[in-house]
């Protein structure tokens, strides 16, 4: 099973599916939303949200719009799924860095390396996150549109806050500068996010040189914040 479709299939859980249903009839539906994400994080990231529609998303996957229109009521409920699972791959890989034992610096350093090489593993629905919940917040019409954008915003601030409670632990500890920690935080995690721009997929990249661009990314951060050492 794929991570779009266990996030997709967890999903589905947590709403709750018919109990009589047979398990292989809902992973055959699952994994067709499956495709319809991946596909449509493929179109937003190298359109824009603006100029893809779903005539795009669904000459992508050879299908038709009713397909799509199946499982998603608009663009921007299609959007607000991928941007979910964009966020759920950056937890996934923050969440390991958060244990990590040593000061304040440390653990920044282990949070930053984490989301860096994320941003470069799921490229894709990384750059349809980075695009921001703030373009579309006179897309959200309905109610349940509405209550999603709250939760997208909800949980990129709940994000960032890792970010800062590092920061303001490396300060207490004196491993990092006196710094304002709410610009720090969206400095830091803004540089790593920059790589949507520049960074380009190549045939032989693997997990080992996108782990050595991570710590490429993450170094000249760590020195800005770095208490000088007497």
């Amino acid at each position: 099973m794929s991570d779009v479709e266990t996030i997709v299939t967890n999903k589905a859980r947590e709403a709750g599916e018919p109990p009589a249903e047979p398990i292989k009839k809902v992973r055959k539906r699952e994994l067709k939303k499956e495709e319809i994400i991946s596909s449509a994080a493929s179109c937003f990231m190298e359109r824009g949200y603006h100029a893809t529609s779903i005539d795009d998303v669904a000459r992508r996957l050879g299908s038709t719009k009713g397909r799509i229109y199946h499982y998603y009521a608009s663009k921007t409920d299609l959007f607000f799924d991928v941007h979910r699972v964009g966020m759920t791959y950056l937890f996934d890989a923050l969440d390991p860095a958060l244990s990590t034992k040593g000061n304040g610096a440390t653990v920044l350093r282990a949070m930053l390396l984490a989301h860096a090489q994320a941003m470069l593993e799921h490229h894709t629905f990384e750059n349809v996150v980075a695009q921001g919940v703030q373009l579309h917040r006179f897309e959200a019409t309905t109610p349940d549109q509405r209550e999603t954008l709250r939760e997208l915003i909800s949980s990129r601030d709940r994000f960032e806050n890792h970010f800062k409670e590092a920061i303001a632990a490396g300060i207490r500890d004196g491993s990092l500068r006196k710094v304002d920690i709410s610009v720090t935080a969206k400095v830091l995690l803004g540089g790593l996010q920059w790589s949507i721009f520049w960074y380009r997929p190549r045939e032989n990249d693997t997990s080992a040189t996108r782990k050595r661009l991570a710590g490429k990314m993450v170094d000249p951060l760590m020195e800005g914040v770095i208490a000088p050492r007497n």
